[in-house]
């Protein structure tokens, strides 16, 4: 079962990925999908900041991946431009995956057969103006407790 909430401006977006932050633990893997502008990045934003990361976070796009220090590292992926995934060999994806730190991977959607069997499914879809919708979906017993607490601090914050 998807459910979700809606932000009304980048900033809601990148809080919303602070609320998302407090809640993940090494290991995790937050999947996110949307068109070009949806807001992926603006959530890995809030997450990055709730995790305690300095530096400034931007899309990868032309790295594939980008791994930001904080409390927890955070490994920021983006598929966009990868055709197969055998080339997700050429970036170590399953083992950053299973190395301790939180993984949020922009494009998550394209390959879902390498994303492990408990992870979080973020679609996000631009409604009227600066308005995102999100869907989220827990796809094991971590991931939907994480979903769940996490759609559960939206809300309190005003996000519905």
């Amino acid at each position: 079962m998807r459910a979700g909430f809606k932000t009304r401006s980048a900033g809601e977006t990148v809080r919303a990925g602070e609320l998302l932050a407090r809640l993940l633990a090494p290991g995790d893997v937050v999947a996110l999908s949307g068109d070009l502008g949806a807001g992926k990045t603006h959530l890995v934003q809030g997450v990055a900041h709730g995790l305690g990361v300095a530096e400034p976070v931007t899309s990868p796009t032309f790295n594939l991946l980008v791994v930001h220090p904080g409390r927890v590292p955070l490994h920021h992926f983006d598929l966009y431009r990868l055709e197969r995934a055998e080339e997700l060999d050429d970036i170590a994806f399953a083992e950053t995956l299973e190395s301790g730190g939180v993984s949020l991977i922009e494009w998550g959607d394209k390959f879902p057969g390498e994303l492990p069997a408990d992870h979080v499914e973020v679609v996000i879809r631009v409604g009227e103006g600066d308005e995102r919708v999100f869907e989220v979906r827990g796809t094991g017993v971590r991931s939907a407790s994480v979903a769940e607490a996490w759609l559960e601090a939206c809300e309190q914050e005003g996000l519905r």
